[in-house]
């Protein structure tokens, strides 16, 4: 197993890639505490833990919330007596065109898709740091971070600068041997591409060379790759999860 024994933070842990993510983590081994609005199928997660020997655990917390989330942070560390691995996973969007997008629905698609993503690692990597913990960090960002897309000026914006964060906290915490990498989706089948007809998954699968859409299974893999000795010696790198749209 990929992440026997490491302790594993999760962002948005309930649904979609957030459930994928968990599921992942536990199934390889870890141990994984998740923060979000919403528990999920924690009874499957307990069963999924106690089969491959780890353990979970769930805090209700609003990562947009600075006070709130700062303090399920340093609770859960202590709770863990440190991590080895964090995922930035939690997201939100607000969609809308640019002239007509409020400062709030801005606000708030920053708050949650980046700022919380800079919270949390400045509890979490510190410990780390302070503890000589190598441990990873892995931000899921987005494939609309890197082409941009007409609609998403604020999601865009707040992947985009999860990007940047990532590049750029690798290299601060580098030489401690932590690495901090991320994971852009492309496409992905969620409950919100559930919604769309069958004309308009037919749109998308055009644009995107392997011709379908991801699971989210595909997303998990990726950060569970980044997160194990596999990736020793990568850091600082955005790895797309596309099916080839944007290469």
């Amino acid at each position: 197993m990929l992440v026997r024994g490491k302790k594993v933070l999760i962002t948005g842990g309930s649904r979609g890639i957030g459930r994928a993510l968990v599921t992942e983590y536990l199934r390889g081994g870890a141990s994984v505490w998740y923060l979000g609005l919403q528990k999920g199928d924690f009874e499957e997660y307990r069963r999924i833990a106690g089969e491959a020997g780890g353990a979970v655990a769930f805090a209700e917390c609003d990562v947009a919330d600075e006070a709130v989330l700062s303090a399920a942070a340093k609770d859960a560390v202590k709770a863990a007596g440190g991590f080895d691995v964090l995922v930035n996973n939690a997201g939100i969007t607000r969609d809308g065109l640019a002239f007509r997008m409020t400062v709030k629905d801005w606000n708030d698609v920053l708050a949650t898709n980046l700022t919380a993503a800079f919270l949390l690692s400045r509890v979490v990597v510190q410990d780390m740091f302070i503890k000589r913990i190598p441990g990873a960090v892995v931000n899921i960002t987005s494939i609309v971070g890197v082409m941009g897309n007409g609609g998403q000026v604020n999601y865009a914006a707040s992947k985009a600068g999860l990007i940047g964060f990532t590049k750029s906290l690798a290299r601060e915490v580098a030489p401690r041997g932590i690495r901090v990498n991320a994971v852009a989706p492309g496409f992905i089948r969620t409950t919100m591409t559930d919604k769309l007809s069958d004309e308009q998954k037919a749109a998308l699968e055009k644009q995107i060379p392997m011709t379908r859409l991801g699971e989210p299974e595909d997303v998990a893999k990726a950060a569970l790759f980044l997160s194990c000795d596999l990736s020793s010696y990568v850091t600082g790198h955005v790895l797309h999860v596309t099916g080839g749209l944007g290469m």
